[in-house]
């Protein structure tokens, strides 16, 4: 069957931890709570005690009645044993209820941890791995490692079973409690047997689960273009695939994890049949083994066989539990990975951040999404503090690039980025980034309200300042053409409202957050002429006294900039005004031709003209 688990890949950033270090690392989230697991651990014992304390007050008794079987002896049995229940039920209610508070308690900051370390990853994590996947790291697996936690404090029970149970078997008979003890590594060589295999299926199984979590999500994101194109029965198909993937390697797992028990049972009751045959000779006067053994009685006999049952039992728990206890290491594994990757934008230093001026250097930039191929092989810019410069270019020219370096969304690796003359790695990563508004090509709204996707931007804001800051655009007159103004439901991913409203929501959560460096990544590209007036006039009012970076395909935004950059495979080919770059004739005058031009007043209005002599 392995050939069906081939495309089961793992991610770059997985990694193989010891046993050892895993275990050190789960210890480490227990730490905080050590009262508690003391008073679980005691709980435990006790519960132990009045759990074993009744097959021996049984057998006591059973002397005793046959010694002495009056009334008054038989109800303090019964009392007893009653007591040593009802001690236990008490007990091991203790016990649950602070395992529980434990292991809730350590989930809680285990996903805190898996979480906070995930939105700390640069952009370029999460362009390599699906997020459905890193879900289901942060979700299924810190799920699957509360229930091996609670399996771990079960094994101290079990543990603690055998110790009682052994001590009482050498009570009995000595020499047939060391026979017994003599099988017990058999039953854990068994188990471990198990402990490889089982890590692998449970892995496998992982993995089938965090890629069925990425196509759905995917395809439920994906869903009008799905539908759009009828491929309704295409996503149906991989997933039913995937589906079954996840089934045959779930049958994997459940057979490999629980096809020990009846391995265990077989060889208990080959050890027990041992047993028994060995105390029946034991039993018999001219037997070798009674003489051996010292002898014992047929009551004797009973009864240890009787104490060997409660004591398999525990020790096929025990001997199971590290095959099972590879369900919860692989949980961990993953979950830790995720905690454990390392960031590829990694900042030198976390000198504070005052109230930047915005001027901005690259100095012989060197950046590359991938090792295949480099997009600004060796980039140099000045942008002056409070100057708006343009980028222009064909598809794939690095204009994005510039804007997401800037931001520190990626790593260079090459060159030096500064900030009013000090080096961008070295800043307080948070505090830079506070002074960074970025109005994406496709803006991300937030289930919820207009005002409350204006006040991202600064969630400390007030009503009146939202209001402000939705006003400094078209004097508000946006606002009108929503249901309810700023309280108006965006819905999810902002499906409520048209992709020009959205920019006008993002726009307006820019200008509340008041940036010190303003990047516009082609935000008007696919809004209509109206909207794009309604966002030029937000545009004039954010890039005053502001440094700007424009990344733009529409003319109105291009002409008002002080300086427009010409790129071309990540390098500058020409800089200058409009006008200047017209005159010259060159790689500006035929992107102006080709995407500018007809956005003109002058080509408009000759274009009208045109078509009026036509009819």
């Amino acid at each position: 069957m392995g050939f069906i688990l081939d495309g089961l890949d793992t991610e770059d950033y997985d990694r193989q931890y010891s046993d050892r270090e895993l275990l050190r690392r789960i210890v480490s989230y227990f730490k905080p709570y050590t009262r508690r697991m003391i008073l679980v651990a005691a709980m435990i014992s006790l519960n132990s005690l009045a759990g074993t304390g009744g097959p021996i007050l049984i057998a006591k008794g059973i002397d005793i009645l046959g010694k002495n079987s009056t009334t008054q002896v038989m109800l303090l049995l019964t009392g007893g044993i009653l007591l040593l229940g009802a001690s236990a039920w008490l007990f091991n209610f203790i016990q649950q209820y602070f395992s529980a508070k434990v292991v809730g308690e350590v989930v809680l900051q285990l996903r805190r941890d898996v979480f906070s370390a995930t939105i700390q990853h640069d952009m370029s994590f999460f362009d390599e791995h699906p997020s459905g996947k890193i879900v289901s790291r942060i979700t299924s697996d810190t799920q699957d490692f509360a229930a091996t936690a609670t399996l771990t404090m079960s094994l101290l029970s079990q543990v603690l079973l055998i110790v009682i149970m052994t001590s009482w078997l050498f009570s009995i008979n000595v020499w047939l409690t060391l026979l017994l003890i003599g099988m017990s590594p058999l039953a854990i060589a068994i188990a471990l047997s198990f402990r490889k295999i089982a890590r692998t299926v449970t892995q496998n199984a992982r993995r089938v689960t965090a890629t069925i979590n990425a196509q759905i999500q995917e395809s439920v994101s994906g869903i009008t273009v799905a539908k759009g194109f009828r491929q309704e029965m295409a996503i149906y198909t991989t997933f039913d695939e995937n589906n079954r993937l996840g089934y045959i390697t779930g049958v994997q797992r459940g057979l490999t994890l629980v096809s020990i028990f009846p391995i265990m049972g077989l060889a208990s009751g080959l050890g027990t049949g041992m047993l028994i045959f060995a105390g029946g000779l034991a039993t018999q006067p001219n037997s070798a083994l009674a003489g051996f053994t010292g002898g014992i009685t047929a009551g004797e006999w009973y009864l240890f066989m009787q104490a060997v049952g409660y004591f398999w039992w525990p020790m096929m728990n025990v001997a199971s539990f590290w095959s099972q206890f590879q369900d919860g290491l692989s949980a961990a594994e993953r979950t830790f990975a995720l905690i454990d990757a390392e960031a590829k934008v990694v900042q030198t230093a976390v000198t504070p951040v005052p109230r930047l001026n915005g001027r901005l250097q690259f100095q012989h930039v060197g950046f590359s999404y991938t090792d295949k191929e480099m997009v600004l092989p060796d980039f140099s810019l000045e942008i002056a503090a409070g100057e708006t410069v343009a980028l222009v270019g064909h598809t794939g020219a690095g204009k994005s690039s510039i804007a997401r370096l800037v931001t520190r969304f990626y790593e260079f690796q090459a060159g030096e980025i500064l900030v009013d003359g000090r080096d961008i790695r070295t800043l307080d990563l948070a505090q830079y980034r506070q002074q960074i508004g970025l109005v994406p090509q496709e803006p991300f709204l937030f289930d919820g309200s207009v005002r409350d996707n204006i006040r991202y931007g600064l969630p400390q804001a007030t009503d009146e300042r939202v209001a402000w800051a939705a006003a400094q655009i078209d004097e508000g007159n946006w606002l009108k053409a929503l249901p309810r103004g700023l309280d108006t439901d965006v819905g999810e991913r902002g499906s409520s409202l048209s992709m020009g409203q959205r920019q006008l929501v993002a726009l307006a959560r820019v200008i509340l957050k008041d940036p010190a460096i303003f990047i516009l990544d082609e935000a008007t590209a696919s809004v209509d002429p109206f909207t794009e007036a309604q966002i030029q006039e937000g545009l004039d009012m954010i890039m005053a006294q502001r440094t700007a970076v424009v990344i733009a395909h529409r003319l109105s935004t291009v002409k008002n900039a002080d300086r427009i950059v010409v790129m071309g495979n990540g390098r500058i080919i020409e800089e200058g005004t409009h006008n200047s770059l017209m005159t010259q004739s060159g790689h500006y005058a035929d992107l102006y031709n080709t995407y500018f031009r007809h956005q003109s007043l002058a080509y408009i209005e000759s274009d009208f003209l045109t078509l009026g002599e036509e009819s």
